[in-house]
This record gives C-alpha cells, sequence and structure tokens, in this order.
C-alpha cells in the first residue's frame, strides 16, 4: 500500500512538471509532437528507474554521513555528502549515453527528432532533481527509491504527452499572434498545473 500511494503521489501530486517545474527546458521544446514527445518521455522513465536505485545505494552505502561504516569502524565519521551532485550526474550520464546509443541503432528517426535533447537528458534538472528529492526523504528501503523514480518518470512522460497532444491540436486553432508558440504553451502548462493541485486531495 505504501509503494502505491508513494508511486500515485510521485505522478500527480509531486509531478516533476506541474508541481516543481524541473526539466521545463525539453518539456517546452520537444512538445510539438506527440510521437517524439512519447519517446523522449520513455526515455525518462528508463533514465529514472534505473539511475535512482543506484544512487539510492551509493548514498546509503557510501555518501551519506556514517555510511562507511561498513567499511570500518574507524570510518564511521566520514561524510562524502558533499560529493552527492557529482557522483549522481556520473551515474546519469553514464545511462544517458547507454539510451543514446540504443535509440540511434534502433531508431534512428526518433534519434533525429529529438536531436541535441537526447544527451541533454543526462544535465535534466527532472532527472537530478529526483536523486536529490530521493536523498532529501530517505526512503527506507530500495524498492521504494525505485517506485519514487518510475512514477516521477511516468509523470515527467505525462505531462509531456498531454502538452504534445494539445499543442498539434491547438496547431488548427485562431490563436491571437502575440501568443502563438511557447506564449500560449506556458499559459496551457499554467492551467494543466493548477489543474494537477486537485489531485493533492488525493488520499490512499
Amino acid at each position: 500500500m505504501e509503494s502505491l500511494n508513494l508511486f500515485v503521489k510521485s505522478i500527480f501530486v509531486d509531478n516533476m512538471i506541474f508541481a516543481y517545474f524541473l526539466g521545463m527546458c525539453s518539456f517546452l521544446a520537444v512538445s510539438k509532437n506527440v510521437k517524439t514527445a512519447a519517446g523522449l518521455g520513455l526515455a525518462v522513465i528508463f533514465v529514472l528507474g534505473i539511475t535512482l536505485p543506484i544512487n539510492y545505494l551509493l548514498n546509503k552505502y557510501l555518501l551519506s554521513p556514517g555510511a562507511l561504516a561498513w567499511v570500518s569502524p574507524s570510518l564511521a565519521n566520514v561524510d562524502l555528502s558533499f560529493l552527492s551532485f557529482i557522483i549522481f550526474i556520473a551515474v546519469i550520464a553514464s545511462f544517458v549515453q547507454l539510451v543514446e546509443m540504443v535509440v540511434e541503432k534502433f531508431s534512428p528517426s526518433l534519434y533525429a527528432s529529438l536531436g541535441i535533447f537526447l544527451p541533454l537528458i543526462a544535465v535534466n534538472c527532472a532527472i537530478l532533481g529526483a536523486s536529490l528529492f530521493m536523498q532529501e526523504k530517505a526512503f527506507a528501503t530500495l524498492g521504494l527509491a525505485t517506485v519514487y523514480g518510475l512514477g516521477s518518470g511516468v509523470g515527467w512522460f505525462l505531462a509531456i504527452v498531454s502538452i504534445a497532444a494539445i499543442r498539434e491540436k491547438i496547431t488548427y486553432s485562431n490563436i491571437p499572434k502575440p501568443l502563438q508558440g511557447l506564449g500560449i504553451t506556458f499559459i496551457i502548462s499554467g492551467l494543466m498545473a493548477i489543474a494537477f493541485m486537485g489531485f493533492m486531495g488525493i488520499s490512499l
């Protein structure tokens, strides 16, 4: 039950886009087409689902204060938390490189349409943000950290696919010229964020 609650909450209540506005650069740039948005969203789910558990283990057994006590009691006072940023980013960058190679091999058209935004997943603040939130929330088990990572990825996927579908539809709408493009996208994103606030009342 706790896992289900965390999964639903990370998708709807703590949505990386609509609650924290993390990963907005690729969210706005790649959300012009549903197929492209879905491809990037799936890549984000994969990267979060893999890197968050790894970063959880690194944080628990290497980075957090006293984490090295399992190596030797004399290292119990060592605090390597200042290395969190660089180690988390190194793990994320490694798996983003793997995703990039797989997409380029099996879907060249998707690779071409994503362009620079596929390798930029490595510095997507939603990916790093999830690892930092995981560190802050101090999950009790690896399973909960994994559920949180997958839920955060699904939430990001849902957000970018939803806005891409809306942007495809409004292409044929009579939008005032000053609001065309990013202007109307910002307005729609804000309205969707307000709508997602309604999920804060969810109680599982």
